[in-house]
């Protein structure tokens, strides 16, 4: 017989694979061996006591049947619980793992391996990191071996999917590009992070012979992840005055969190650009609110309104945890981010942190779904994406935007948040050095955060109880007896004692309860009753006090309506009123707003469903802190400090952003997520040629995935 290169390979391959799966259920055994001797209700002998190879013996079938159940069952358990609520399939991972390692006990000889429920979930836990951890090693030892596993891994998903058909995937061919987003960090706290030693990954590409560079870029009004990541996916943000908005037409709220507006939001983007998105070119959406025009998705909230099969928006969790180690691992974690949320928060708490916010009840559970399970699912769903050799991936890793809201964006919490982040990127970095195609890594976020204490810690009061106040509505006696600052006092107290109005005046009708939304220190007032636009004139007839109460206001920095005589105009404290059409930076109300300001107002103000009223907190140029109308000390979502200006990172090898929109002007930056989006678009142009447009039938079904890409490694 003939042995050639190939075939000696193969041998070779199938005897490091045999090695490993050996050393493994050796591991293994021993693991269970140790835990029988430290856990008393754990035993792998009779009642009568066994010799020392009976026992060894019992835990190498015990090992072994655990590891085939771990193999065959428990995908299955998964895609079976994938009905299950995310938070609630986490904390059943122990105790599906447990089951099946009860199960394996039962299949012992003679039935020698017996443990009960609680001791075997801790049993299966143990064992489960200790296997994954074992075959890591010793497959990222192996690195021949490594690489022709992620050769094989790719060739065969390309064949099942039919993606990167045409496209040369070798390691000289074109290369690919994956997009990570960190949600909510500013570009001086990427900046900071770096140059502190927090981030080493950020900081070596930074570095001396930096191999990529750093600009800021500014949102427009809205600075919010609905607003920011449909400009950059979809291409165009227009209409999308703040996080959540009343539609009078429909009487609808609409919430970018919320699968069902998500969906119409994306669809709206598509019919305005006549374009699926960013990724309508093998790519892959993972971790986001809108889907990009992608085939591959993960976690994409857009989809979780639709019906059908691969349009589930938690189809990635199967991908993750059908691996059971991967599993027990994010749920360790989960716990443990738990605790260390509880831990951190009390020590807030004892130390008299401030500004604080309450963060019981569910905030924990919340905060560990965003900081581990997303995290983890989404970057193996990434890792799978670049195995797999796809052209584009757009991810969103939200961990930090969760814990700053709650503990500051400059907190020790989000910066520990911060770190583990950094360690995430560098897993991608070392996984694109075994693809079988290379990978440009390109950073950037969709807004920052600025810090201060919320409007209602600050004055007593709520922004709606303001506006009710205002209003001449019913407000709670505590907001009568409000211990804010005196000229908080009293603009509560012109509103609770309505001046008296003058004869002749008309009015309206009765008065009609406001619609009050808030989204960050952004404020959204509409009233129902009244047909399209409200305008100033209407309002004042209505509620005499209301502008005024609002605008003379501390707390508040501007406000934006319509008015009947002059257009749409601004006003501001001392009786400050500007047309919009008039409108500077740094001069009337938006003077502490800095550059961009006007011009963020002015778009905002052609949106069909911008507010009756939109209220601006205000913002202190020296502190850096604005009010938000929610409950965050960290906040974004309107304008003033931080929140403004997010980051963006990209190799040295891509051309520079900036000048593709003003080449004329040496300090021109980035404008608007809809600019950014075309930066994006260019850079992918340049290695992989032009995007295909979607077709209108293909439009309507942007995204469709199979939702069943495994990540490996």
């Amino acid at each position: 017989m003939r042995w050639d290169g190939v075939s000696d390979g193969r041998w070779r391959t199938a005897g490091s694979a045999l090695v490993r799966v050996i050393v493994v259920w050796a591991v293994s055994t021993l693991t269970m061996l140790v835990l029988a001797g430290i856990l008393p209700d754990f035993q792998l002998q009779s009642d009568n006591g066994d010799s020392i190879t009976r026992i060894a013996f019992t835990a190498a079938w015990g090992a072994g049947a655990f590891g085939l159940l771990s193999a065959l069952v428990w995908p299955a358990l998964v895609r079976a619980l994938l009905i299950v609520p995310a938070l609630v399939l986490g904390m059943l991972v122990f105790f599906l793992n447990g089951s099946l390692l009860l199960v394996a006990l039962r299949l012992t000889p003679d039935g020698r391996g017996a443990a009960n429920p609680e001791t075997a979930v801790v049993v299966a836990a143990v064992m489960s990191a200790v296997a994954s951890a074992t075959s890591t090693a010793l497959a990222v030892r192996d690195d021949n071996a490594y690489r022709r596993r992620l050769s094989r891994l790719a060739d065969r998903r390309r064949r099942r999917t039919g993606t990167g058909r045409g496209v040369d995937t070798g390691r000289g061919g074109p290369p690919g590009t994956v997009f990570i987003q960190l949600d909510g960090v500013g570009h001086d706290v990427l900046a900071q992070a770096a140059a502190d030693g927090l981030m080493p990954t950020v900081a070596h590409w930074l570095g001396d012979g930096a191999s990529h560079r750093l600009t800021p870029w500014r949102t427009d009004w809205s600075s919010q992840t609905g607003a920011s990541q449909l400009g950059i996916l979809h291409g165009s943000n227009f209409d999308i005055p703040a996080f959540r908005w009343y539609e009078k037409e429909t009487g609808d709220v609409m919430v970018s969190s919320r699968p069902a507006s998500a969906l119409e939001l994306q669809r709206r983007a598509i019919v305005r650009t006549h374009d699926g998105g960013l990724l309508t070119l093998d790519g892959a959406s993972r971790g986001n609110l809108f889907s990009g025009g992608a085939d591959q998705l993960a976690l994409v909230l857009s989809m979780a309104a639709r019906r059908g099969k691969g349009r589930r928006s938690r189809a990635g969790y199967f991908a993750y945890f059908s691996d059971p180690a991967n599993a027990v691992r994010t749920a360790l974690s989960f716990v443990a981010e738990v605790v260390r949320e509880i831990v951190q928060s009390t020590r807030a708490r004892l130390r008299k942190d401030t500004p604080r916010i309450k963060r019981g009840g569910l905030y924990p559970f919340i905060r560990a779904f965003a900081t581990v399970v997303e995290r983890d699912v989404v970057v193996a769903a990434v890792i799978g994406d670049m195995f797999a050799g796809r052209t584009a991936v757009y991810a969103d890793l939200v961990a930090y935007d969760e814990v700053a809201h709650h503990s500051g964006p400059h907190s020790r919490d989000a910066e520990k948040v911060l770190a583990r982040l950094d360690r995430s990127l560098a897993l991608i970095v070392k996984v694109a050095e075994h693809t079988p195609r290379s990978y440009r890594i390109v950073l950037l976020s969709d807004h920052g955060q600025s810090p201060g204490e919320t409007f209602a810690g600050v004055y007593g009061l709520t922004l709606k109880e303001l506006v009710r106040a205002g209003c001449g509505l019913p407000v709670p006696s505590r907001a009568q007896r409000t211990k804010s600052a005196s000229e908080a006092r009293d603009a509560v107290r012109i509103a609770l004692h309505r001046p008296v109005e003058e004869s002749g005046v008309e009015h309206a009708g009765p008065p009609s309860d406001p619609i009050v939304l808030a989204s960050g220190n952004l404020g959204l007032i509409s009233f129902p009753d009244i047909d399209g636009r409200a305008a100033r004139e209407q309002l004042d007839r209505r509620h005499p006090a209301l502008l005024r109460t609002l605008a003379n206001h501390p707390g508040i920095g501007f406000l934006l309506v319509r008015s009947e005589r002059h257009g749409s105009v601004v006003l501001g404290r001392g009786g400050a009123e500007i047309p919009v059409a008039e409108l500077r930076d740094g001069e009337g109300p938006l003077a502490p707003f800095g550059p961009g300001a006007a011009a963020a107002v002015r778009r905002t103000d052609t949106f069909p469903h911008v507010a009756d009223v939109m209220v601006n907190s205000m913002y202190d140029p020296d502190t850096g802190c604005v009010h938000a109308f929610e409950e965050q000390i960290g906040s974004h979502g309107g304008l003033g400090g931080r929140q403004s200006l997010p980051f963006l990172l990209w190799p040295r090898s891509m051309s520079d952003p900036v000048p593709f929109h003003a080449s004329a002007e040496p300090d021109a930056e980035l404008v608007g997520a809809e600019q950014v989006h075309e930066v994006l678009r260019r850079w992918l142009r340049e290695c992989s040629g032009p995007q295909v447009p979607l077709t209108s039938h293909g439009a309507d079904d942007a995204g469709e995935a199979d939702g069943t890409v495994q990540a490996s490694g």
